[in-house]
C-alpha cells in the first residue's frame, strides 16, 4: 500500500452567509469545479495513550496490507488522532498522525489511515475500541460538501454546536511535497 499524506488548512466560516460567499468564490477560482458528494455523518473521536493495542483490536476486520500499514503508523507516531465515522451508508476507522512538528488534531501535514469496516456499525466498531483501552473523547454530526477545486479538495461542514467549517485538502504521496 503506498503511503498518503494529507496536506489540510481549515477555516471557521461561522455562518451560512460567509458558507455561501466562500462556494461563490471558488467557483470564480475554477469554474470547472465539481460537487462530488454531499450528506450528513457521525463522528466519534477516541483518547488513548498509544496506538500500540489499535492493530491487535481491529487486525481481524483488515485484509493484510491494511493490517501492515495500520502497524507502521502505530510504531511511527505518537501523536495521533483516532476516530469512526458513519457516512454514506458505510462505517469507517479513520487514523491520522503528524508527519511534522504540529498536532494530529490539527496540523498541516499528516499521515492518513482511513478504511471502510463492512457489515459494523459505528458502534460495533466503537465497542472494539473501547475494549482495547480507548475512550471518547468526542461525539458530534455535521452536513457535508465535498467539492474538487483545481487538483484539492474544497469541504463546507456545518457542525453541530458550532457553525460552518471549510477545509482545504490535497493528499500526496511524498512526505517532501
Amino acid at each position: 500500500m503506498q503511503k498518503q499524506y494529507e496536506i489540510e488548512i481549515k477555516c471557521l466560516l461561522g455562518s451560512k452567509e460567509n458558507a455561501e460567499t466562500l462556494k461563490e468564490k471558488i467557483r470564480s477560482l475554477d469554474p470547472k469545479i465539481r460537487l462530488v458528494s454531499s450528506g450528513s455523518q457521525l463522528n466519534h473521536y477516541f483518547i488513548g495513550q498509544t496506538l500500540d493495542p489499535l492493530p491487535r483490536a481491529v487486525g481481524h476486520l483488515l485484509d493484510s496490507p491494511s493490517t501492515h500499514e495500520l502497524t507502521d503508523i502505530s510504531n511511527r507516531t505518537k501523536d495521533f488522532s483516532l476516530r469512526t465515522r458513519e457516512a454514506d451508508g458505510k462505517t469507517l476507522l479513520i487514523v491520522k498522525v503528524s508527519v511534522d512538528d504540529t498536532t494530529s488534531a490539527n496540523g498541516i501535514a499528516r499521515r492518513e489511515f482511513e478504511t471502510a469496516i463492512p457489515e459494523f456499525t459505528i458502534h460495533q466498531l466503537d465497542k472494539i475500541l473501547l475494549n482495547a483501552g480507548y475512550t471518547y473523547q468526542s461525539k458530534w454530526s455535521r452536513e457535508r460538501e465535498e467539492y474538487e477545486c483545481k487538483g484539492a479538495h474544497v469541504t463546507i461542514d456545518k457542525n453541530a454546536g458550532y457553525g460552518y467549517v471549510a477545509e482545504f485538502e490535497k493528499i500526496v504521496d511524498d512526505q517532501t511535497k
